[in-house]
């Protein structure tokens, strides 16, 4: 709404998008037989599945949130200066817990085994 689009276009495409993953569920579903099934569970279909939604989230999240986060940028504390104390992008403990966060599952998987 802030970047001046109708609500009506809003509400049209946030309804299908809302829509777009149970619909495509039950194609999915219904779409492979059960020769498919068989054939994907050989490649572990589920995992890379998975891989693919999990890249997707991390796309969204690097290319739509992330600039919008490091354009806000930070008050400095009382650090005068040529810009007032404003300063763009993150600061060395927001760039610290973001690069801790992203590493963590990686942490919480080793030693982990199937």
């Amino acid at each position: 709404m802030h970047e001046g689009f109708d609500r009506n276009r809003i509400r049209k495409h946030l309804l299908i998008f809302s829509l777009a993953a149970p619909l495509m569920t039950i194609i999915t579903y219904f779409g492979l037989g059960q020769s498919g099934k068989e054939a994907l569970s050989s490649v572990n279909a589920t995992g890379i599945t998975m891989l693919f939604s999990a890249g997707t989230f991390l796309y969204v999240a690097t290319v739509h949130v992330l600039p919008e986060i490091q354009s806000m940028g930070t008050q400095a504390g009382g650090e005068g200066g040529g810009d007032g104390g404003h300063h763009h992008g993150f600061s060395k403990l927001e760039l610290v817990a973001f690069v801790t966060g992203a590493l963590f599952p990686l942490l919480l998987s080793v030693g982990h085994k199937h």
